[in-house]
């Protein structure tokens, strides 16, 4: 990616799918080129947040939602220390940020962290077109010197897919750190992070657990050192069919029975270690306004999802595992994709989306309080 960080103004831009499909428009925060997976998010809020989500890593984000960048940036509500997605995709960019938490414009924001964007295209058709032909690699490019068509194309089908992609190591913490307990500490989580954001470990210290973050490499003996009450795996970017270390972390864990809790490609580590298969979905899904079916409960959430690969596992039987016996314990309505999964026998379980969800909405958040439940019990 090459990146120029001086103002935009009205510099020209062009969207280059892989199929060849081009949208022209204008530049919107770093001026240059960049290339990743053309993805859609449906949320029509939170936009800092997605940016920050490391599980975006070498994704182009569309927005369906026309006017973005009203509230401008703050220094609050990241999810990590930077912009993860390589590239970003508005209709209708806000002219002049409106919120008395915003410290700067969303546009600023792009051209300070060389994120390089189009503005100004039809995002409603090219989402369409993402929903017809599936999630493919792109590229942006802008400036006063645009290749011609056939070179930008042919650059962009040089890129690697996110199929086979390994990219967990990438994002995650190179050093283990700790999330304090807020108040009395109760517990100790080992949490592996392959991609995870800032609120997670929030979340979980509000319930009183002190957090070991550690890197995705950790091994099975670097998780025990910590002498956790409970194991966590976060969500990130990539295809989880590469994550051979993590799958052989999490079954490691299974052995000792430790409680166990994973979301988004932490359910698909789950998956895998209990031998299931995992697959790349057509397009995904990605936003904050996904219902998904706790058949535990029979309770319907409104979820946040970012997740592009999901479990391939049977949704009207208990399977035997080698860890036990396991079902499909949450379903996205929309589309029968498995969105968690438990084990009977032990304490384990994981979900596909995003109970922290920052920017909302919350209606998950209970999740953090079965895993609380789950060590309560083993202690007992």
């Amino acid at each position: 990616m090459t990146t120029s960080t001086r103002g935009t103004g009205k510099v020209p831009a062009v969207l280059v799918l892989e199929d060849g499909r081009i949208f022209r428009g204008r530049a919107y925060g770093a001026v240059g080129e960049t290339f990743g997976e053309a993805v859609f998010s449906t949320g029509m809020t939170g936009y800092q947040e997605t940016l920050t989500d490391p599980s975006y890593h070498r994704q182009v984000v569309v927005m369906t939602a026309p006017h973005v960048g009203n509230t401008g940036v703050n220094d609050e509500d990241p999810e990590s220390a930077r912009i993860w997605v390589s590239g970003y995709v508005v209709r209708d960019p806000a002219r002049v940020s409106s919120n008395w938490r915003s410290q700067r414009s969303l546009d600023e924001e792009l051209r300070k962290q060389g994120v390089v964007g189009i503005s100004g295209i039809d995002t409603r058709a090219l989402t369409r077109h993402l929903r017809e032909s599936g999630a493919m690699r792109v590229g942006i490019f802008s400036g006063s010197a645009l290749p011609d068509e056939g070179t930008m194309l042919a650059e962009v089908r040089q890129q690697p897919e996110m199929k086979g992609a390994n990219l967990s190591a990438e994002v995650a913490t190179k050093e283990t750190y700790v999330v304090p307990a807020i108040g009395e500490k109760k517990f100790t989580v080992a949490a592996v992070d392959l991609g995870i954001k800032g609120m997670t470990p929030h979340r979980m210290a509000e319930r009183g657990i002190e957090v070991h973050v550690l890197p995705a490499t950790a091994t099975a003996e670097d998780v025990f050192a910590v002498n956790p009450d409970g194991v966590f795996f976060s969500n990130g970017p990539g295809d989880p069919a590469t994550a051979d270390g993590p799958v052989a972390v999490m079954q490691a864990v299974l052995e000792r029975r430790t409680p166990l809790f994973g979301i988004c490609f932490g359910n698909q580590i789950l998956g895998r270690a209990l031998g299931f298969g995992t697959y790349k979905l057509k397009y995904g899904h990605r936003g904050i306004n996904q219902p998904v079916q706790d058949r535990t409960t029979g309770k319907v959430e409104v979820t946040a999802h970012n997740h592009g690969f999901a479990v391939d596992a049977p949704l009207d039987k208990v399977s035997e595992t080698p860890y036990g016996r396991a079902e499909v314990s949450h379903v996205c309505l929309n589309d029968n994709v498995v969105e968690g999964l438990q084990l009977l026998d032990q304490p384990a379980f994981s979900v596909q989306y995003h109970p922290e969800a920052a920017a909302g909405p919350h209606d998950a958040a209970y999740l953090f309080d079965r895993f609380v439940s789950l060590m309560e019990a083993e202690r007992a």
